[in-house]
């Protein structure tokens, strides 16, 4: 008993932290343990509907055939982490709002867990207040609305019943739920929400913030979730940890950052990203927490050697468990390489210098079973 304690007083409260759900399941568990421990095999590689379509070689879009995707084509690999998106799963739509249907997203998670792959989901909702509103119609107050009125809470619960009942029905194949890494009200620190900073104080967004973890965790006992917390850019550890909720309520810690302007913001772009992935670094070391690049890219690719030039400096040594560039929408607007775009090869070669980790890489760790 004393040995025990001792141990405790070493490691320190906020350790005892790093992942937050006591009753989470042996698989959620495991995928966490797994994300700290593979990070030092390699940087996960993920992308956003990686397999709901992608871009032909002419630029043509293909959509939901089976086993494919952008990046198995060109490497023989999927992704190892797969993004999804749960906007307009609150309107009881039968497809996203990028028109993945739900019944599709349900079977890719399912698929990518079969496989030894990481699922992702990330969240665009409407107004819960008022559903006409999409996610970049700037709520005015909507949140302070939420905590200060029992009737707005009532309606933003059924939105939250909604999500419940999604992670709830996501099982495997002996009827365990599969785990998935949640980052609900990502970007805050920008202002293009409603939920962004703009639209609600710090106080207001960690009780926010608190209250839908809560909510899905004790009320409706959901206990497959890994939670993300991921900013906008952010200038500094005070500027990132202004409207944190705490480390009971964060799991991952993250940050969204794309690349703009190339080839003139080359250089500031990568000082930029390292200095933030450096802070949180150094906050998940302190915490015990598990960090990442939740969303990252440049649209169109248009710097041929964009992964090895770029990227590569990004996360070598980085500590990052996983990194995700966003999804190839169509031929104007996509963050991955296709047959025949300019940074395959590229591409390649950064999988080939062992940076960063595919699916099969994955999978041979037998992330969900370990002990």
């Amino acid at each position: 008993m004393f040995k025990r304690i001792v141990l405790l007083l070493l490691i320190g409260p906020t350790a005892l932290m790093a992942q937050i759900d006591r009753k989470a399941t042996r698989e959620t568990k495991n995928l966490y343990n797994s994300l700290k421990q593979l990070r030092q095999k390699g940087v996960l590689f993920g992308q956003q509907d990686a397999l709901a379509y992608g871009l032909n070689k002419d630029g043509s879009r293909w959509v939901g055939d089976p086993g494919r995707s952008d990046i198995k084509t060109l490497t023989g690999e999927h992704p190892a982490v797969v993004g999804h998106d749960l906007g307009h799963l609150e309107l009881d739509s039968l497809v996203n709002l990028d028109g993945v249907p739900f019944e599709k997203i349900r079977q890719s998670i399912v698929e990518t867990y079969r496989r030894g792959g990481v699922n992702t989901i990330s969240w665009h909702p409407n107004n819960p207040l008022d559903f006409t509103k999409t996610t970049w119609d700037k709520g005015d107050s909507t949140i302070h609305r939420i905590l200060t009125d029992r009737t707005n809470r009532k309606s933003y619960e059924k939105t939250l019943d909604r999500l419940a009942d999604f992670f709830r029905s996501l099982k495997g194949p002996e009827g365990e739920y599969i785990p998935v890494i949640f980052r609900p009200y990502h970007e805050h620190t920008g202002n293009w929400f409603w939920w962004g900073a703009g639209q609600v104080t710090p106080e207001e967004y960690k009780a926010f913030w608190r209250f839908t973890v809560d909510y899905l965790r004790k009320k409706r006992k959901v206990h497959n979730l890994l939670y993300a917390y991921s900013t906008d850019y952010f200038g500094d550890e005070a500027h990132y940890l202004e409207r944190y909720p705490g480390d009971q309520y964060v799991d991952i810690l993250g940050f969204d950052y794309y690349h703009r302007n190339a080839p003139q913001s080359n250089t500031t772009f990568i000082e930029t990203t390292r200095r933030m992935v450096g802070t949180i670094r150094e906050l998940g070391q302190q915490r015990g927490k598990v960090w990442a690049l939740t969303e990252t890219g440049l649209d169109q690719l248009p710097e041929p050697t964009w992964w090895t030039s770029i990227i590569q400096p990004i996360v070598q040594d980085s500590g990052l468990s996983y990194l995700l560039v966003w999804r190839n929408g169509r031929a104007d607007h996509f963050f991955g390489p296709y047959p025949g775009q300019a940074s395959a090869e590229d591409l390649r070669k950064l999988v080939g210098s062992g940076t960063i980790l595919l699916e099969q890489g994955v999978a041979r760790e037998n992330i969900y079973s370990k002990r």
